[in-house]
């Protein structure tokens, strides 16, 4: 199976009172968003399945993977992806839809770069995920713990 893990865009900036679920990308994160999914498009990214965090900005993120992969399904939205999620948990359910070619995941900072590490086995790896950046990780089996082989990775800065 191949796993995007796709982080969202720039988002507007938090503001007192209001919820951190609701902040949207503003229209340069929603430009930079696109830009990388078209990179990922002529790299061959076709995905069979895109799964959001619920909050707004990486909902909208998805929906910009919709558009540009040309994806003809629904997304599907789990409070596992929030920010400070479980990567356990995010595999736990990933390992649901062991039958997919290909799963985008929409979502945030900082479970983004500890799912990485998560899924490459080597939780103390560090990795930097800007926003709208897309990692490409390959997993062949689905045990209880994941053993990935990450492919690539790409960020606005190099599209």
């Amino acid at each position: 199976m191949e796993l995007y893990l796709f982080r969202h865009g720039i988002a507007d900036d938090a503001k007192p009172g209001r919820p951190d679920a609701n902040r949207a990308l503003t229209d340069e994160g929603k430009r930079k968003t696109a830009e990388v999914v078209k990179a990922a498009r002529r790299a061959g990214v076709e995905p069979s399945l895109i799964i959001s965090s619920p909050y707004v900005r990486a909902v909208e993120t998805a929906r910009i993977a919709v558009q540009g992969f040309e994806f003809k399904g629904d997304i599907v939205r789990t409070d596992t992806l929030v920010p400070h999620g479980s990567p356990e948990k995010v595999w736990a359910e990933l390992r649901a839809y062991r039958e997919e070619a290909a799963i985008l995941l929409a979502g945030h900072e900082p479970l983004l770069s500890h799912l990485a590490a998560y899924l490459l086995a080597s939780p103390a790896l560090r990795i930097e995920m800007k926003k709208a950046a897309m990692v490409r990780i390959d997993v062949e089996t689905f045990g209880a713990v994941p053993h990935g082989t990450l492919r690539w990775m790409i960020t606005p800065k190099l599209v």
